[in-house]
Order: C-alpha cells, then sequence, then structure tokens
C-alpha cells in the first residue's frame, strides 16, 4: 500500500487527486479518510445510480443511491480485497435495492400473475428515440420481472444468483424474465 503524502499547492481541486489508486482509497477510506471515501464516490456514483435507476424504475433513484453509499461508509471495514471494489460495490447496491423492496408494503403484489398485464401497458410510445421508449418500457414492467430482466440481461446475473438473492426459485427467476421480455417487445414492437 503507498503512504506517501500528497501535498496540495493553492488553487489544487480534488480531481488533481484522482491519481491515487482505488485500492490506496479504499485503505484510506476504511480507516476514516473523508477525501478517499469522497473519491471512491465520485469514482463509481455514475455507475451505482444507473443500476439503481434501472432497477427501481426511477423510484427514488437518489434516496436509494444514496443509502448504497451510506451503507458502504458503514461496511467499508469489511471489504476483504478478495474480488475488485467495484464488484463488491455493485454486489452491495443490488443487495440495497433488494432490502428496499423487501421492506415495502407492495412485495405481495410483486409477482404478477394475471395475462391482465398486457391490458395496463399504454400502446406503444409514437416518438423514434429507442433508447428513451426502453427507459420508459423498464418503468412499466411490475418490480419482480424489472429487477430480474435487469439483473440478468443487462447486469449479467445467471438465473442461479438471482434466485439467491431474490429467495426465488430459478425457475420462476427463468419464467418473470419471460414475461419481462414479452412485456418489452410488446411495449416496444414494430420499433427498430
Amino acid at each position: 500500500m503507498r503512504t506517501e503524502a500528497i501535498l496540495l499547492r493553492p488553487g489544487t481541486t480534488l480531481t488533481a487527486l484522482s491519481r491515487t489508486d482505488t485500492a490506496d482509497d479504499v485503505a484510506l477510506a476504511a480507516g476514516g479518510d473523508v477525501r478517499a471515501f469522497e473519491r471512491l464516490y465520485r469514482a463509481h456514483l455514475p455507475k451505482v445510480h444507473s443500476l439503481v435507476r434501472r432497477m427501481a424504475a426511477g423510484r427514488d433513484t437518489d434516496e436509494l443511491t444514496q443509502d448504497v453509499f451510506v451503507r458502504v461508509w458503514q461496511k467499508l471495514g469489511s471489504f476483504r480485497g478478495e474480488s475488485a471494489f467495484g464488484t463488491w460495490l455493485h454486489r452491495l447496491a443490488v443487495n440495497v435495492v433488494i432490502e428496499r423492496f423487501r421492506a415495502d408494503t407492495l412485495r405481495r403484489q410483486r409477482y404478477h400473475d394475471g395475462e391482465d398485464i398486457f391490458e395496463v401497458l399504454p400502446a406503444r410510445a409514437t416518438r423514434g428515440d429507442l433508447s428513451m421508449d426502453f427507459e420508459s418500457a423498464l418503468t412499466k414492467l411490475p418490480d419482480g420481472a424489472r429487477e430480474i430482466f435487469v439483473l440478468h440481461d443487462v447486469e449479467g446475473y445467471k438465473h442461479r444468483e438471482i434466485a439467491e438473492l431474490l429467495e426465488i426459485s430459478a425457475g420462476t427467476s427463468k419464467a418473470q424474465l419471460h414475461r419481462a421480455r414479452m412485456i418489452l417487445r410488446r411495449h416496444l414492437g414494430g420499433q427498430q
């Protein structure tokens, strides 16, 4: 671990300190160094925010992202370095979002089983911006289907990993992924 001191000249900003390695910042932040934690926060905020926004369909994204970094600050001492810090942070962020959904009183309604879900989706958007339509379509998915779609198709988790994370069967994960894909196809159908 590097232990040399960094001297600041007048007018030096925190961005000038970005040369510090992530591993050094993790060690310093775990020891209580707020500036090192701030560098970690700035470096990882965009990815965490994007993950949270997709998993939560834009609901409480800023609050959940803040909760992730509060949890990082609390748990940083437990980071053993067995994986990359970004991997550890990603897993922690996923867990924070999942815990929030578990705490919600709507948990019982997460997995919608009826075919009438197709009736509650609005008609296909007419604008030509497919990425905006996709983000909009993600918000229309039922919570469970959206979580599984993001974890599997966007983040690359396997069904068995999703099953462990969400405490469901791998078969339920596969069924919800299929449902999510069908809803997305219907919502985005014909736009290419």
